[in-house]
């Protein structure tokens, strides 16, 4: 068996993903286009598995259910984070989320004695 399509599939399925992740604004079309990403990996895995005979049966398979499993938390994570991000901000775009927010300034008064300067 010649399994070129379905390795096209999946190129074009994790090609789509990885456009999803760099252009969209939006936390859950970027989750999304994540998703794809791993049911293009899905794909793979259990199209090698079809097609090359291994010396554990069904590994391919079993992999592919690791990344289900994967695939599932990483949503359950990133959606928690996403309503968190709106309740904050009232907005969800990836843009408008600082990646590190500055320490607040401590004076001298509010130092401790023991801290060093």
């Amino acid at each position: 068996m010649r399994p070129v399509i379905p390795y096209v599939t999946a190129a074009l399925l994790f090609g789509l993903g990885v456009y999803g992740v760099l252009r969209r604004r939006n936390a859950v079309l970027v989750l999304m286009a994540v998703e794809l990403m791993l049911n293009a990996v899905n794909l793979v895995l259990v199209t090698a598995d079809t097609t090359v005979k291994a010396a554990l049966p069904h590994s391919g398979q079993v992999f592919a259910l690791f990344v289900i499993v994967l695939a599932a938390a990483e949503i359950g994570v990133g959606l928690a984070i996403v309503l968190q991000l709106y309740r904050l901000r009232a907005s969800v775009t990836v843009d408008d989320v600082p990646l590190a927010e500055p320490a607040p300034a401590v004076t001298p008064a509010e130092r401790p004695e023991g801290a060093v300067r």
